[in-house]
């Protein structure tokens, strides 16, 4: 009997086995499976708009995640082909090589994702050979929510509303028990695709902090829904407690899907339903993925343009010494540096304090939130293509279900408010922890007994603050209004 021929499965932002549409199709045929990953630099650039290179951080977390798939691969007798070049090009040769009957993957609901795609389609029928796509990415489809005008739905409380009354998304599907793989295959190897850094090496706190792969994915989970989603909704904007799921970057690379984090979310509210008002919050922020996800199937240039266009006029500083303060941790306000120094460290930051220094940077200094946008994405872990963009024009304001142009985050208030203890700050901003609880938020008004008892020599071992607040404030309230005035 002739042995049935191989399907190449293509791996992009899902990697994973379990919950994989592609795979799971392909596993069910009886015939033999490729997994394939290409590192494609080429295709991103001629899209318009193109795909955005990963940035440091995301390059780092890849590295760990394609060696936790192909050792997942290994385990059950599958293999995964790692390869660089355009994907056309290559899944074309590859399907050629093995004399693959069909090439699968899972949709990634981005025009220049989809643009690649359709090349791949294009390159894969010239030969005779078939190609299917699988929904894997979303909750809902993009095309789904819809508003009067057939466009996507420009704030999330109506829209989170239209995606829960739709019910349960489909039940996540079952990783295969094992596959059967095609032996010979070249492949190239992680380690000489320089995706993590060396000189320097700088990721040792992203090592500390972070275990990539399908199987840390589902053990954060459990441990979250375990032990953390009680009291989810007040601690998810305390950065001083562990009050959030980490998932983010583990939803980023696909390590694990929506509909899986959705049903086990739900298991966890029917099993304890005393938990439903917190599970219901953690629930919204996939809701805030998804939204994000589908403003950018309609926006592909969300990263570049201002969703509300009288903000191209707006009178943005260019100020090199303030943007590398900000990047630095090095303010002058406690709240904002610990949150840049968690995110240099670890490669992610407490949302709460996400919100604080993107209105510091855009706000108080006036700086463009496209700087603090570029600064995110080559630094966070979880840098997502929608998420990322759509939330710094939140917090500026041109974006969709903008905060309003007069909310200025208060770095003292809001430092005061969720780490009342200064724990966090004391973590991040280490030269700060001598300080007591009712100034370390605002050293400068510390008098000289206290700063010398606690070690610190404000201008010296810590910056005083950059930019008064209620200036600050004042100058960004008057650009905003005269923006405004132009409507």
């Amino acid at each position: 009997m002739a042995r049935a021929q191989p399907v190449i499965v293509w791996f992009r932002d899902d990697l994973r086995l379990s919950d994989h549409p592609a795979l799971h199709d392909a596993a069910s045929r009886g015939a033999p499976v490729v997994g394939l990953y290409i590192r494609d630099d080429e295709s991103r650039a001629l899209m318009p708009p193109a795909v955005r290179p990963l940035g440091g951080a995301t390059r780092w977390w890849l590295a760990q995640s394609l060696r936790a798939l192909r050792k997942s691969c290994d385990a059950i007798g599958g293999t995964l082909v790692l390869r660089t070049g355009p994907a056309a090009s290559v899944i074309a040769t590859l399907a050629r090589d093995i004399n693959a009957s069909a090439v699968f993957w899972n949709d990634i609901a981005q025009a220049p994702h989809r643009a690649v795609g359709r090349d791949v389609e294009a390159a894969l029928a010239t030969d005779g050979i078939a190609s299917q796509i699988f929904a894997g990415d979303l909750l809902v489809d993009p095309k789904v929510i819809r508003n009067k005008d057939n466009r996507a739905l420009r704030v999330f409380t109506p829209f989170w509303r239209r995606v829960q009354g739709l019910g349960d998304p489909p039940k996540p599907l079952p990783a295969p028990r094992k596959l059967t793989s095609v032996s010979g295959i070249a492949s190239e190897a992680v380690d000489d695709w320089d995706l993590e850094p060396t000189r320097p090496d700088w990721a040792g706190g992203l090592r500390e902090s972070w275990t990539p792969g399908e199987a840390a994915a589902h053990d954060r989970l459990k441990t979250f829904l375990d032990e953390s989603i009680s009291g989810y909704a007040g601690d998810r904007d305390r950065p001083d407690r562990d009050g959030t799921s980490r998932l983010s970057p583990h939803l980023r690379f696909g390590e694990i899907s929506p509909r899986q984090v959705w049903h086990a979310a739900r298991f966890a509210a029917a099993e304890h339903p005393r938990l439903a008002g917190d599970i219901d919050k953690f629930l919204s922020e996939l809701g805030w993925r998804e939204f994000c996800r589908h403003l950018l199937f309609d926006v592909p240039d969300l990263a570049d343009r201002n969703l509300q266009e009288q903000f191209d006029a707006f009178p943005w500083k260019r100020n090199a010494l303030f943007l590398k303060a900000w990047q630095r941790g090095l303010t002058g306000y406690p709240i904002v540096d610990a949150g840049m120094r968690e995110l240099w460290r670890s490669g992610v930051m407490h949302n709460r304090v996400r919100m604080v220094v993107a209105s510091f940077l855009v706000k108080h200094l006036l700086i463009d939130w496209r700087s603090g946008e570029e600064w995110f994405w080559d630094t966070l872990v979880d840098a997502d293509a929608g998420s990322n963009p759509a939330n710094w024009q939140w917090v500026a304001g041109s974006g969709a279900d903008a905060a309003p142009y007069f909310r200025v985050f208060n770095p003292i208030l809001q430092g005061e408010k969720f780490d009342p203890d200064g724990a966090y700050v004391r973590r991040w901003v280490p030269e700060l922890a001598r300080l007591p609880n009712d100034i370390i938020h605002q050293p400068w008004t510390a008098t000289p007994i206290e700063l010398a008892s606690a070690g610190i020599e404000l201008g010296t071992t810590y910056p005083a603050p950059i930019v008064d607040h209620k200036k600050g404030r004042e100058r960004a309230l008057a650009a905003y209004t005269k923006i405004r005035r132009k409507e």
